[in-house]
């Protein structure tokens, strides 16, 4: 075949379009006016208006994992800082309550320290305050432990009164501290007069008597004028106590026909079992005057004159 009858052209597959610089200038400038027509005129609302509607179930569901992973999240969260609040508050709670159990506790001892004073008030021997350390230790005996002794002028036999009367009286006196006898002892005793009757009787430590421990009246008559709720106060003819204080009060009389004495049993109006504070009086004989000695010896017998 000659080659002048050759087609010189190239093939479709390597025939070439505009140029890619024309491409991008005409998809500038269509966009540009796109851009300005919609800003303009909003040719294309519409058209987003519809895309959007088209997609919205699809957003949704896309959401929805992310919203739930965002709920649990601000659920544990706020879990978290609910526990946390509770936690805040039960232990304020804890505080006030414990800082409420306090401020009870000194309006009791407040108003005990009050009763005390008042009864202090008329009593004209010398006495002086007197915190109860503890207990004694010993089981068969009922005693309680002060802290004031011979160093404070402290002195054995001297009376021990609280708020609401007798509580005891000292029967062991150290430098420092003293132990206290209380009158429910079982060797214990003290001269008592029933303020209603007048009549006098002794009372002594019935620790049998109940769980606190209580006081009898012995050796009273089966016909004595004794009734429940006698209010019993010192006599004041020991020379121990002073006359008027409180000791107890008559809860229970038993009279027997085939006994010669009633079983009287009172209930000690101190708190025997509960006090803090308490008031140590001197003893009454150490307040009397001395006996006056003969003022002249009688003569003798036959003596000279």
């Amino acid at each position: 075949m000659p080659l002048g009858t050759l087609d010189r052209t190239p093939p479709p597959f390597f025939k070439q379009g505009p140029s890619a610089l024309s491409k991008l200038m005409v998809c500038s400038a269509l966009a540009l006016f796109l851009m300005v027509a919609d800003t303009r005129f909003g040719i294309t609302q519409p058209l987003r208006a519809g895309v959007a509607t088209v997609l919205y179930p699809v957003q949704w569901l896309v959401l929805r994992p992310v919203l739930a992973l965002r709920e649990a999240g601000n659920y544990f969260e706020s879990l978290r800082s609910a526990q946390l609040q509770e936690a805040a508050a039960r232990e304020k709670l804890a505080r006030q309550s414990l800082r409420a159990n306090q401020v009870e506790q000194l309006s009791q001892e407040n108003e005990r320290l009050r009763k005390l004073l008042e009864l202090r008030e008329r009593i004209t021997t010398p006495a002086q305050a007197a915190e109860v350390l503890y207990d004694a230790a010993d089981p068969y005996t009922r005693k309680v432990v002060i802290d004031k002794g011979l160093a404070h002028g402290i002195e054995e036999g001297s009376p021990v009164i609280d708020e609401s009367g007798v509580l005891g009286q000292v029967t062991r006196a150290h430098p420092l501290i003293s132990e206290v006898t209380l009158i429910t002892d079982r060797d214990q005793a003290i001269p008592v007069m029933n303020t209603r009757t007048g009549a006098r009787s002794v009372a002594f430590g019935d620790p049998a008597g109940g769980q606190s421990g209580a006081l009898e009246l012995r050796f009273m008559a089966g016909n004595a004028d004794v009734h429940e709720g006698d209010l019993l106060t010192t006599s004041g003819v020991d020379g121990i106590y002073p006359a008027g204080l409180p000791v107890a009060r008559v809860d229970q009389v038993e009279r027997r026909a085939d006994a010669g004495f009633a079983r009287i049993h009172c209930v000690p109006q101190a708190q025997v079992d509960g006090a803090r504070y308490v008031m140590v009086i001197k003893p009454v004989a150490g307040q009397l005057p001395p006996r006056p000695a003969d003022l002249a010896p009688t003569p003798a017998k036959g003596g000279r004159k």
